[in-house]
């Protein structure tokens, strides 16, 4: 522990670093990857998972300009998906919304059509969450995942994130409510399992309604 009158370093959210995995890589975005990332922004249904209102027609040029600026923040870590097999860019994955009193962020990942069911969303989450509590030192990392998408929710679990409450009503979606769930995952969770609560007999996974429609990751 550090001493009281010890300056204790930040998280080095300004460090961008580059994640190696066995499918994917994960480095800093990118204004030239706005090109391949454009799909998932065209996308309704992926509007439609993350809640995005007014999802209009993307505007590639101020895509480009402000992902051009990610590489500058240091409260956030923004990282592109890159499949290693075709070395294309295909989702996103990025640390947000930091508290550094608490020690804590938010977590959120998307990927372009096509690019769910193939465990890359899984190996993604896992790298950025080792990342997050290894060496930025964060002890909780949460987010919200909506009811209609059980798929981004099983990912998530397997990943080691446990279900905290129910948001009730908390999305409006054409004419619809729904609920958000909220998850997060401490620090000595991590370090018990690295990101795979079954292997150490921990998943706190449970089935989802299968009538809900699903999607990504």
């Amino acid at each position: 522990m550090a001493h009281p009158d010890q300056e204790v370093p930040v998280p080095g959210f300004r460090c961008k670093p580059t994640l190696d995995g066995e499918q994917v890589l994960l480095r800093p975005v990118a204004a030239n990857d706005v090109a391949a990332l454009l799909p998932m922004f065209q996308d309704a249904q992926t509007a439609r998972l993350t809640g995005s209102h007014g999802a209009d027609e993307p505007d590639e040029a101020r895509l480009r300009a402000w992902y051009g600026t990610r590489g500058d923040q240091d409260d956030r870590l923004d990282l592109a998906v890159v499949e290693k097999a075709t070395g294309q860019v295909v989702g996103e994955a990025v640390l947000n919304e930091w508290d550094a009193d608490n020690e804590s962020c938010s977590f959120r990942i998307a990927f372009v059509p096509g690019a769910q069911g193939r465990g890359l969303g899984t190996e993604a989450t896992r790298l950025i969450l080792g990342h997050g509590f290894e060496t930025l030192g964060l002890h909780r990392i949460s987010l919200e995942v909506y009811a209609f998408n059980p798929r981004a929710r099983r990912v998530y679990e397997k990943a080691g994130f446990v279900p905290e409450g129910v948001l009730r009503d908390a999305l409006l979606w054409e004419g619809d409510r729904v609920d958000a769930t909220v998850m997060s995952i401490l620090a000595p969770e991590w370090f018990t399992h690295r990101g795979r609560p079954a292997r150490t007999g921990r998943s706190s996974w449970t089935e989802a309604p299968l009538s809900w429609e699903s999607s990504q990751p």
